[in-house]
């Protein structure tokens, strides 16, 4: 499916959904890469997507997992769900609520992941929802695996932004701020966090 017909189906979930959809477009390919550097390369691996949207992400990820790899997506909207099996066939697709994430994986016959990549609107969530969040992220991953997300530039004086955070401070014992990305809309900045806490 050719970028436009993407772009048009995010931003009119976008304007649908405004309390669940966090940019105004789908994040950028330079954002993308920089995501998928923290992905598994070596041996089969499992990679899971928290809220992949139109799957900007989905992609380069693909292109770096090893061969035997499981790439899973966990999606709220009904709608994307559906955009995604009919546009990325290969991806594994779960409709449900990250809230949920445990029993989700399990009853996907997966107890661990490697790699959790993850796209959801962090500053549209109340800080116990973004720290519950975490804690299931966090309870899915393998002793050496990484949590990665998506902040914006552009939201950083914002409490809610100010409070995920710490929220990752209090989950993750290393949180790892990388570059900015400038080349996206709007600029945004890449997080590699690891060993969660307790």
């Amino acid at each position: 499916m050719s970028k436009s017909r993407e772009y048009l189906m995010f931003v009119g979930r976008a304007v649908q959904n405004p309390s669940k959809v966090g940019a105004v477009l789908p994040t950028s390919e330079h954002v993308a890469r920089a995501v998928a550097d923290v992905v598994p390369s070596h041996g089969p691996s499992t990679v899971l997507e928290l809220g992949p949207g139109t799957g900007a992400l989905s992609d380069p990820i693909r292109e770096r997992v090893a061969p035997g790899s499981r790439h899973l997506a966990v999606e709220i909207d009904p709608q994307l769900v559906r955009y995604l099996n009919r546009t990325k066939p290969w991806l594994e697709v779960i409709h449900g609520d990250a809230s949920d994430l445990r029993k989700l994986l399990a009853d996907a016959g997966v107890d661990r992941v490697d790699a959790v990549i993850s796209s959801i609107p962090w500053t549209l969530l109340p800080g116990d929802k973004q720290r519950e969040l975490l804690h299931e992220a966090a309870a899915v991953m393998t002793p050496g695996g990484v949590f990665t997300t998506v902040t914006y530039l552009t939201t950083l004086w914002r409490a809610q932004t100010k409070e995920f955070i710490g929220a990752l401070d209090d989950t993750f014992d290393e949180v790892f701020p990388r570059s900015a990305v400038w080349r996206n809309v709007p600029p945004a900045r890449v997080y590699a966090c690891r060993r969660p806490k307790g």
